[in-house]
């Protein structure tokens, strides 16, 4: 940030009195400029046993799988974006279950939240941010080619919670991107 977007005026970094971080501060006007995580929201969407993953028609990770998932806007709520993502990027419609996954991707700045998701018919499509959506069985996932650590964290704890060996949200964070 360079400029405040309140007055226009150039920022500079410092630790605000009563902080203990570094942020971007306006001398002009005053004003504190905080940066947050950004909130990603999105649905391991499954029907009949197998889950909808939509192939990256966009930067980053372009050509490789993801669940559903997005940045959720203001003035929705979590289920709501994690819906209004699946119908998005994969044109399915689900009903919203259980928090299931949260993981702290530290130096992307965000948070990503994922649901459980019920498809109640196999009917899906491509949106304007895929190449290709697919219903895979458990084991016709690719792992190897899945976009995002979170994903992976996101479909296991499905799966592990499907065969009943844990159950529960699971919070895990991710201090790197890493893509092995």
């Amino acid at each position: 940030m360079k400029f405040c977007s309140r007055c226009g005026q150039a920022v500079v970094t410092e630790v605000p009195d009563g902080d203990n971080r570094p942020r971007y501060v306006c001398k002009h006007c005053n004003t504190i400029h905080y940066e947050n995580p950004r909130i990603v929201a999105g649905c391991v969407a499954v029907y009949d046993g197998s889950i909808l993953l939509c192939k990256r028609g966009i930067e980053p990770r372009l050509g490789y799988w993801t669940v559903p998932a997005g940045f959720m806007e203001l003035g929705e709520g979590l289920p709501e974006a994690a819906a209004r993502e699946t119908w998005e990027e994969a044109l399915a419609r689900v009903e919203v279950g259980p928090l299931t996954v949260v993981v702290d991707v530290i130096k992307a700045r965000q948070v990503h939240i994922f649901f459980e998701g019920v498809m109640t018919e196999p009917v899906f499509g491509v949106g304007d941010e895929t190449l290709e959506t697919r219903l895979f069985k458990p084991e016709e996932i690719p792992w190897n080619d899945l976009a995002f650590p979170s994903v992976r964290i996101a479909i296991k704890h499905h799966l592990e919670c499907r065969n009943g060996a844990r159950h529960g949200v699971r919070l895990e964070s991710v201090p790197e991107i890493r893509f092995d």
